[in-house]
């Protein structure tokens, strides 16, 4: 996900052919998507297609007659629709493609993509078209997208004279390839250690049984996800643990270094050259909180309210080290995810290892489908289409016998994928086309000899398919493709999947799909002490994504430090309950300072948002089939139709409230 939606859904889109369904709407400017797994010759030619054909769209707009009437805003609309599937299959192609070759290509074709929408942004003659647009007597969502539009032009500098807007075009080229180099090298710096089998001692069984030694006797682990959270959670050896959270904090360090550095310093030329003190104040103008100091303000409310929770947090865990360690005065970073658990467990009955067994992929998978299918009266059925990977599985929603969207699910590691899990969008649907949408995760696969998760990793999942269900809910109907599905204001994108996460906590929901290897469904009493534990360090979690937000904000407030580590544990610092150790240079890999900018900040402002949409829920049931009904209507069918502030304002009927945040915080004591 990205910034403006022209530029901004233009980052992520995937790599299939939609059957020839009679049902299926169509968008005529832009051409089939590729199948299969193409080369990189194919992805290359791919992109000189969407080049072209996008370059002639905006020669047309920019050549064609002045008019007050919506032709140009037509005009436009399509063009998105091209960059955004262009730019899109591009991002996709380098986060998924099973070659390297390929990969390459897909990076290679983000940046000509955004270069390409940033001539739009810059052509002042498109502007003019869109300017002379008499908007008195449009409709409502037609005048706030014309108004959204242009506003987007002159962030973008077209106020600038000849010789500016070269120079912003040459900015932003830049900073589009070396924002595409920076979350790059990501999966390329990944670092690898090697353990003994005793040292892993504690990890669950069917980790032991994925992690062989090889011909030395030694077992090698990754610092990605699916290796380094089982072995910070389980493995009783802390020696172990801080060589491996040691080379975690590491990653793509120090090759990203010179590059952040890049980045930080092209946008804040970038926003002094249209006209802003510095970039993370250009960042958030079309935002819900469209400036610094509001940013500011919400961390610091934030914190306010954490920061009793943290320190009851911080006191449960020491204790605990005490206990074992007579003399420890403080926790290591390397220890926070071991001793929660291990409060988690002594302290209420929770013993994750053991909810992980009722979590295996393949009945998650099915379960998450089944509660989109109770909530929201809809049909899911598979989706016969060609695949980039034979793991990769594809699906069809149906709502009353009607087509409204498809997806995929690329939910498993292998070498060169993207190593976290976000939600792309491949098409945006409109009244012209179906919504195709797709999450790719690292999870594990199959049944409970091979798949089981983390209760983490199932609320990350039904995180991202909440981005999934407002990319197709909010794409039936719009009549512009720039305020379909997430084209609401950014700092909302997140809040309606923070909401959703709270289902992986009911007892009702679980007991569809959550069963053990013998059939038997997970039991009541197990729920309400994972629920009895759940309250526990939210306040430390939430200092800590204070901290990440913090950082991301001093970033962008001015220049680029001499000493990025430094800086990042310095802005740190200020929130967070443990201290990052001087090796660590995690802003190497901290991919969102790319995509996001300054705008980290979006994640807690979604959960206040989160937290108030679900008393709703709360009041009336997680299982109630018309409140669902109305979120659907009210929240994520609209799109970007209306200010996101309305939106919650009508589902709620009142305005945003820290309150439910709060008291959230205070349930655990």
């Amino acid at each position: 996900m990205r910034h403006h939606i022209a530029l901004l859904l233009a980052g992520s889109a995937l790599i299939a052919s939609p059957s020839s369904s009679a049902t299926q709407r169509t968008g005529a400017a832009i051409p089939p998507m590729l199948t299969g797994a193409p080369s990189a010759a194919a992805i290359n030619a791919r992109c000189n297609l969407f080049v072209a054909r996008s370059t002639a769209m905006r020669k047309a707009l920019e050549t064609s007659k002045p008019s007050s009437s919506l032709n140009a805003l037509t005009a436009y609309d399509r063009l998105q629709e091209v960059l955004t599937a262009g730019g899109g299959e591009a991002t996709m192609f380098r986060q998924v493609s099973p070659t390297a070759a390929s990969r390459e290509a897909g990076e290679k074709c983000e940046v000509r993509m955004a270069s390409e929408g940033t001539k739009l942004s810059l052509s002042r003659p498109a502007y003019e078209r869109l300017k002379a647009i008499d908007a008195t007597e449009v409709d409502a969502p037609t005048k706030l997208y014309l108004e959204r539009t242009l506003g987007g032009f002159e962030r973008a500098g077209i106020a600038l004279d000849t010789a500016g807007r070269a120079k912003a075009q040459a900015l932003s080229d830049d900073i589009s390839s070396v924002n595409t180099q920076f979350e790059a090298n990501i999966p390329k710096g990944q670092r690898t250690i090697t353990a003994t089998v005793a040292e892993l001692d504690g990890l669950p069984q069917d980790f032991l049984d994925a992690h062989k030694p090889g011909p030395d006797g030694k077992i090698t682990l990754r610092t990605d996800s699916t290796d380094y959270v089982p072995v910070m959670t389980y493995a009783n050896s802390s020696a172990l643990r801080q060589r491996f959270y040691t080379e975690y904090m590491q990653r793509a360090y120090p090759q990203n270094d010179p590059v952040l550095r890049q980045l930080i310093n092209t946008r804040d030329e970038f926003a002094k050259l249209v006209g802003r003190p510095n970039y993370a104040t250009l960042n958030f103008e079309d935002r819900m909180l469209n400036t610094p100091a509001k940013v500011q303000a919400l961390i610091d409310d934030m914190a306010a309210a954490a920061k009793p929770a943290a320190d009851r947090d911080y006191a449960k865990k020491l204790a605990l080290l005490q206990q074992t360690q007579p003399g420890a005065t403080k926790i290591e970073p390397w220890d926070n995810s071991y001793l929660s658990r291990l409060v988690q467990k002594q302290s209420y009955g929770y013993d994750r290892q053991e909810a992980r067994n009722y979590f295996a992929y393949d009945n998650v998978r099915d379960g998450i489908l089944q509660l989109t299918e109770r909530m929201f009266g809809v049909d899911i059925r598979p989706w016969n289409t060609p695949k980039w990977d034979k793991l990769v599985e594809s699906y069809e929603m149906y709502d009353d016998g009607k087509l409204i969207g498809r997806f995929y699910f690329d939910s498993h590691p292998r070498p060169g994928k993207y190593e976290h899990a976000n939600a792309v969008p491949i098409r945006l649907g409109t009244s012209r086309q179906t919504p195709i949408a797709a999450l790719v995760m690292n999870l594990p696969a199959g049944d409970h000899s091979t798949g089981l998760m983390e209760h983490r990793d199932v609320e990350t999942f039904l995180h991202e398919y909440g981005h999934l269900l407002h990319y197709i809910f909010g794409g039936q109907t719009p009549r512009w493709a720039g305020q379909s599905g997430v084209a609401t204001e950014w700092d909302f994108v997140e809040a309606p999947s923070q909401m959703l996460e709270n289902w992986v906590y009911d007892y009702d929901t679980l007991k569809t799909f959550a069963v053990n290897a013998s059939g038997q469904p997970i039991p009541r009493e197990l729920v309400q002490k994972m629920n009895n534990a759940r309250y526990f360090d939210l306040g430390m979690g939430d200092m800590r994504q204070l901290a990440l937000t913090n950082i991301a904000l001093q970033y962008y407030l001015r220049p680029a430090p001499e000493d990025l580590g430094a800086a990042a544990r310095a802005a740190s610092a200020k929130y967070d309950t443990l201290a990052m150790p001087a090796f660590a240079q995690m802003q190497d890999s901290f991919s969102h300072l790319g995509g996001y900018g300054a705008a980290y900040y979006t994640y807690r402002w979604s959960v206040v948002i989160a937290d108030d949409l679900f008393t709703e829920f709360e009041r009336r049931g997680l299982q109630d089939a018309a409140t669902a009904d109305r979120y659907r209507r009210l929240v994520l069918a609209p799109g970007g139709t209306r200010p996101a502030a309305d939106l919650v304002a009508d589902f709620l009927g009142r305005p945003i409230s820290l309150d439910a945040y709060r008291a959230k915080l205070a349930k655990d004591k």
